[in-house]
């Protein structure tokens, strides 16, 4: 996949800060792909007291269930953990696992945030704005916002609110499990960013590309560990 060279990633913690106050205006919203069949998901897992990360990307097609492509990455961390810079941490290793990617990719998820975030540009929609691609971010936690109670049942909402506006959606994706926060990435609205998790959505609480992604990473991370 092509990567768009928007910005350095050698930046201090205010240069990050301001790059993403830059990259929130280019975000755009927009509905479903009309072609929308393989949908990329990407996950990071990192070494325990190390500075070693490892990247997932897998392309999953929802017409037959099947992973049709999956790449790793492995990389040195040097960019600290701060709570709203998770991106300038995270993105470098993941954008060269989807550098890998050869297949068709129609849409993306991502574990992590996207517009619910303190500055509009969470991990996943920067990851999407620089891949150009409509995404959208599934977090198992809350960042930003607040909503109302969730109906119990798969496909009950709650929408996330943050600062006056609707930024994403608590979205049950699983009969009685907790919900996930979906928040759109880039060239989705946030109706369109909780139908595209809802149709990744099986049996399980996360998003099949995600749910197979975040397997993926860790065997990787095991596998390097091991020496194997």
């Amino acid at each position: 996949m092509k990567i768009l060279s928007l910005h350095s990633w050698d930046v201090s913690y205010s240069e990050a800060r301001a790059i993403q106050e830059s990259l929130r205006h280019k975000v755009k919203s927009g509905s479903l792909p009309k072609r929308l069949r393989f949908v990329a998901g990407a996950d990071v897992s990192y070494e325990k007291h190390g500075d070693t990360f490892f990247a997932g990307v897998l392309v999953w097609d929802m017409k037959t269930g099947e992973v049709v492509e999956e790449r790793g990455a492995i990389g040195q961390v040097s960019f600290p953990y701060i709570p709203g810079l998770l991106s300038f941490r995270e993105a470098p290793v993941l954008l060269d696992a989807f550098r890998a990617i050869e297949s068709r990719v129609d849409a993306v998820i991502v574990d992590g945030q996207g517009l619910a975030h303190p500055r509009g540009l969470g991990l996943a929609s920067h990851i999407c704005l620089l891949l150009n691609k409509s995404g959208a971010g599934c977090a198992k936690s809350l960042l930003v916002g607040e909503h109302d109670a969730v109906g119990s049942h798969k496909g009950d909402r709650a929408a996330l609110m943050f600062d006056g506006c609707c930024v994403g959606t608590v979205l049950r994706t699983r009969d009685c499990v907790k919900p996930v926060f979906v928040s759109p990435g880039h060239r989705l609205s946030v109706k369109a960013a909780a139908e595209l998790v809802l149709r990744c959505s099986t049996k399980y609480r996360q998003p099949e590309p995600t749910r197979l992604a975040h397997g993926f990473v860790n065997r990787i991370r095991r596998e390097k560990l091991s020496g194997h």
